[in-house]
């Protein structure tokens, strides 16, 4: 049998925003609080978007989630999520 062909990057190594530019790495932090700020200053910071920073942000964590699917395991799965309440306080969404 052959030499098994190289393989492409993850997916996930690959994903970026026409609407916003994110720092790299985001996703890989393991902090769920470093993760939205660096989205939410990401948001901020794009002159690109075309909804609010905050429905930006969010959506971008949302993709992402979505994106991965089954291939994110729970641990990560559990910090992203994490980070979707950590964006909602950080843009005074959180519920009371």
């Amino acid at each position: 049998m052959g030499k098994k062909p190289e393989t492409k990057a993850h997916w996930s190594q690959e994903v970026q925003s026409d609407a916003m530019d994110l720092e790299p790495g985001v996703f890989t932090l393991d902090d769920p609080k470093e993760i939205a700020h660096s989205l939410k200053r990401s948001a901020e910071a794009s002159d690109r978007r075309k909804a609010s920073p905050f429905r930006s942000a969010i959506s971008m964590l949302t993709f992402y989630i979505n994106r991965a699917g089954a291939g994110l395991n729970g641990d990560r799965r559990h910090i992203l999520e994490r980070a979707k309440n950590e964006l909602r306080r950080d843009f005074g969404r959180a519920p009371r």
